[in-house]
């Protein structure tokens, strides 16, 4: 069962997820600095690097955003030119465009944009321009798959492109066209301001964090929402049944002398888990190092004596390691290149298990990822896309 907990104070909201009673997923959203990824932007191409096939736009922020080639070019590979044009064919300094953020600022890096449109909803991704159709691969049935492939292709008109998400598996037809129905409106809705105001500004907003928890992983019938504001909750609730229409979702609102994350257990939870040396439940614990290039996270069986052999104690370790690894790549929202530095292992039977072991602990993790598998020097490395700073907690 998933809890999700919502935490409101003047200027800020924090949200916590647990799954069977751990702690999964963690974020702050304050109102003074809402994220941008999703937003739509009306932007001013500011100037073009040819040698870097890429251009500068301003969008409002203090540094100018990045969009690249490839996210200049048709979303679908099929229809893009070969060879490449050069970026200075496709625009020119002063030119105003439609974009969208990918990923916001880090550091001393402006934000990267995109002229490939999405909008997410409930059971769909739709893609204004992109013109095909796609399902979620964590859907495994083959028939399910392609009875979603043959509702998007019904649907859609020649230009756009639609991503059915894992939550549509079962769906019927008229919620999916509900979906498209009003992202359809919303496009358009962005399209018309375009047109009106001048650049840089902002067309249209993401949803907050509250809203995206709700639209991507709550369901009424088995999940709890729990949530400390009466004002906070009244909208959780228009907006749930604005998504989920014929649904009667509950929120429960807590009113307790305790502060809600510490009835639930999630600020030792967080304590903890944010912490540079991670124990494990078996004894071992994890070291987790952070670099601008790298996240490094590294296995010690520490306390651990609970196998048969030193091999099998190892391979325990990280068995354990890889799951509670899975849980805090997800909890910290890190991103980039991960390399895991496990217990060096005698046998390949070992080392895939650990291998599909994070993979399988990984499965849940909402954010695109890829496990690449294991280096020459006995390094697991793996990707994990980053669209903003790894959470931190204060004290």
């Amino acid at each position: 069962m998933k809890r999700m907990i919502v935490h409101c104070e003047p200027g800020s909201t924090e949200m916590a997820l647990l799954e069977d009673g751990k702690l999964v997923e963690y974020a702050v959203e304050r109102s003074q600095h809402r994220g941008l990824v999703g937003s739509f932007m009306k932007g001013k191409v500011v100037n073009v690097i040819p040698g870097m096939q890429a251009a500068f736009v301003d969008i409002g922020l203090k540094k100018n955003a990045f969009l690249y080639i490839d996210d200049v070019l048709h979303p679908h590979l099929e229809k893009q030119p070969k060879p490449k044009p050069s970026i200075a064919e496709l625009l020119k300094p002063g030119q105003e465009l439609v974009v969208q953020v990918v990923k916001e600022a880090i550091g001393n890096k402006g934000a990267r944009v995109t002229t490939h449109y999405s909008l997410p909803g409930r059971w769909i991704v739709y893609m204004p321009t992109s013109g095909y159709v796609a399902v979620s691969k964590k859907i495994s049935r083959e028939a399910e798959k392609q009875r979603l492939r043959s509702i998007g292709e019904e649907l859609r008109t020649e230009e756009e492109g639609l991503i059915l998400r894992t939550v549509a598996e079962e769906e019927d037809v008229k919620s999916i066209e509900e979906d498209l129905l009003l992202l359809r409106n919303q496009w358009a809705s962005i399209l018309d301001k375009a047109e009106q105001l001048t650049a840089p500004v902002v067309l249209h907003h993401d949803l907050s964090m509250i809203q995206r928890l709700m639209r991507d992983a709550y369901s009424p019938e088995t999940d709890e929402l729990i949530m400390d504001s009466p004002e906070q909750a009244e909208e959780a609730l228009t907006f749930l049944q604005g998504m989920l229409p014929g649904e009667s979702p509950d929120i429960i609102i807590y009113e307790g002398d305790t502060p809600v994350f510490d009835y639930y257990d999630v600020k030792p939870q967080l304590e903890k888990d944010f912490q540079r040396k991670i124990w494990l439940p078996g004894g071992g614990y994890l070291v987790w190092d952070t670099t601008e290039a790298l996240t490094v996270i590294d296995v010690n069986t520490g306390k651990f004596t609970g196998g048969a052999s030193l091999e099998d104690t190892v391979f325990q370790t990280n068995l354990e390691a890889a799951e509670e690894m899975a849980r805090l790549i997800r909890l910290r929202d890190t991103g980039g290149i991960i390399i895991a530095d496990f217990i060096d292992m005698d046998t390949d039977t070992h080392r895939t298990a650990v291998c599909e072991r994070l993979e399988q602990a990984m499965y849940s993790d909402r954010t695109q990822h890829h496990i690449l598998g294991w280096t020459r020097l006995g390094l697991l490395e793996m990707t994990r896309k980053r669209m903003r700073e790894e959470n931190t907690i204060t004290g």
